[in-house]
């Protein structure tokens, strides 16, 4: 009974992780750029972010994040963050060549720049407060605290195998695609990000505003 539980949450943790958003198309655009481990360690940065916000929810503070003014601030950072990665983005696109990125930068900047996109991404704190909420409401009265804990790193789970599979889709388009698909590539998901941006900046005016 608990493995087929383990298996279900682990599936529901791939699943929420693979809808197109700001980390996938920022993911993907690092892959093309500097290959399956720069990809792979941003992700772990993000996931890192995503067990930020599931031990909020379990300790119960992250209602803290529903005050206007931490709402705002989010916004505001996470519009600033992906117009700033997507324009770097379109800007770095024409530099990309044939079986060449930008292996050279450390990989502990692609960590730190999942992390922090995934920590001040708005959908994040509604993702982990809806969902994960959603899940510890159901199960914390018919389970024990151990298979709680289980059951939240089969999400976990899910959401690393969702990881290796943007990091290895992107690496295997670097290595086959030419470099002007790659270019388009790269300035796609760089207006992909802009584009979240914008909306993120949109929700910042509103809740200040509205």
């Amino acid at each position: 009974m608990l493995t087929s539980a383990y298996i279900a949450y682990m599936l529901l943790g791939l699943s929420l992780a693979a809808p197109i958003g700001p980390l996938n198309a920022a993911q993907l655009n690092i892959g093309i750029r500097r290959g399956f481990f720069h990809s792979w360690v941003f992700g772990l940065g993000a996931v890192l972010a995503d067990v930020v916000y599931m031990l909020l929810v379990y300790l119960g503070v992250v209602h803290f994040l529903d005050t206007p003014f931490v709402q705002t601030f989010l916004w505001l950072f996470g519009f600033f963050v992906l117009v700033y990665t997507g324009v770097e983005s379109l800007l770095s696109s024409g530099q990309i060549k044939e079986s060449e990125a930008s292996e050279r930068e450390p990989l502990g900047r692609s960590f730190r720049s999942g992390f922090w996109m995934s920590l001040f991404n708005p959908m994040s704190i509604l993702f982990w407060l809806g969902i994960f909420g959603s899940v510890l409401a159901q199960e914390t009265a018919a389970k024990s605290t151990s298979q709680i804990v289980l059951l939240s790193l089969a999400i976990v789970a899910g959401i690393l195998v969702w990881d290796v599979t943007v990091a290895a889709t992107s690496s295997f388009f670097r290595k086959v695609l030419s470099a002007p698909l790659l270019r388009g590539i790269s300035i796609i998901s760089g207006l992909f990000l802009i584009g979240f941006g914008v909306h993120f900046g949109v929700q910042a005016v509103k809740v200040l505003f509205f």
